[in-house]
């Protein structure tokens, strides 16, 4: 009986080979026209099996490289501005990657800030894809926040800050084999005034009317002048958070669910001296278990309320100039001028230590603590008396 050699085979020395042209369209992937395979068998069946597998895998094949060629369909429709690249996350699910690892404990106003920042992001640019953001797109984002948005160059800086940190992160975590068109972009020199110090006077000025005013937000304020404490802090104490039982009374500075702290050196405990320690003990015979509870509950903590109001009066008694932060470089003046140690200074106010060595040991002690203050306070206390 006469046999056929299976389709795209033929015979040589007895062995069968497999062999078929290379189609036109796809000679520029191969060096010759026709491929040419041995299939290792002298049996009719086996070589009919072998060439069916072996045409199978090159249609496949060559199946995926006709696709590959083709242009994407109606990309001529497509916005540059909208670009996505499939499997790339875009700047929103860096937004979520970042707020679901980074934000757990932080405030309202932390998630708030970020998603506000990301929006102006796409506002500007359009959604994309992080692989798809450049330089360009980086300059056009802060020449957007400053001439539509109206901000300062101060506030452009805070947002890049925000963007930046968002796409980093994102990009590192995931592995990204891509750079950050947001880092090293130039931003204008601040534009900000500098914050000065209030001056001696002026805060026996405002002492003076606290304790004449003698109400909440003036006790919130006395406690701010003589402590150092940032706004939020001294707004979200709890009660629990004062000790006045001991031989040196003090306000303890700790991370609540209502307020958490802005950096890890936040958490301290300051001696309380002078007016504040007045303020606290007034503060302590009022009903609440929160020290402020105009502002504070149990889960939240609105110390820009509290800001714009106190900021407003700060400014009614003592100038234009005055604001309440500006307690702070008061703060640390006053113990600069006594020659207090920097490393004390930076325990006192919760400020970011300068060199390694400072990280070492405890700190100092309360009793230490509350001698430095009490020397800091230049002259005699103020008394209600005008």
């Amino acid at each position: 009986m006469q046999y056929t050699n299976p389709k795209y085979t033929y015979l040589k020395s007895g062995v069968y080979y497999f062999s078929k042209q290379v189609p036109s369209d796809l000679r520029h992937y191969y060096a010759k026209r026709r491929i040419v395979l041995c299939l290792k068998t002298k049996t009719r069946i086996h070589a009919l099996q072998s060439s069916k597998a072996v045409l199978a895998k090159l249609e496949d094949y060559w199946l995926k490289l006709r696709i590959k060629d083709l242009d994407v369909p109606a990309s001529h429709l497509l916005n540059d501005s909208l670009s996505v690249t499939a499997g790339m996350p875009t700047m929103e699910d860096a937004l979520s990657l970042y707020l679901d690892t980074k934000g757990v404990g932080r405030s309202a106003l932390f998630y708030q800030s970020a998603r506000r920042n990301v929006a102006y992001l796409n506002k500007a640019t359009g959604v994309k894809s992080l692989d798809k953001y450049s330089t360009a797109d980086a300059t056009q984002f802060r020449g957007w926040l400053i001439q539509e948005q109206g901000l300062s160059t101060s506030s452009v800086s805070r947002v890049f800050s925000s963007v930046k940190a968002i796409a980093n992160f994102a990009i590192s975590e995931l592995g990204l084999s891509i750079k950050n068109p947001f880092n090293g972009i130039y931003i204008p020199p601040s534009d900000a005034k500098k914050r000065h110090a209030i001056g001696l006077n002026d805060i026996r000025k405002i002492q003076r009317e606290c304790l004449h005013v003698d109400d909440d937000l003036r006790h919130l304020v006395a406690l701010i002048s003589d402590t150092g404490l940032r706004l939020a802090e001294a707004v979200g104490l709890h009660k629990t958070d004062i000790r006045l039982d001991g031989p040196v009374p003090f306000v303890s500075v700790c991370n609540h669910p209502w307020r958490p702290l802005k950096t890890p050196t936040s958490s301290r405990s300051i001696p309380l001296v002078g007016v504040a320690l007045r303020a606290v003990q007034r503060i302590m015979e009022t009903p609440s278990d929160y020290c402020f509870p105009r502002y504070t509950g149990p889960t939240t903590c609105n110390s820009n309320s509290a800001s714009a109001a106190l900021n407003k009066w700060v400014k009614q008694v003592a100038g234009n100039d005055c604001v309440l932060h500006a307690f702070r470089h008061s703060f640390r003046d006053r113990l600069r001028a006594i020659s207090t140690p920097v490393d004390m200074i930076d325990q006192l106010g919760g400020w970011a230590v300068q060199s390694i060595g400072q990280g070492y040991g405890d700190g100092y002690d309360l009793e230490l603590t509350h001698c430095q203050l009490e020397r800091a306070l230049v002259g005699q206390p103020p008394s209600t008396a005008t």
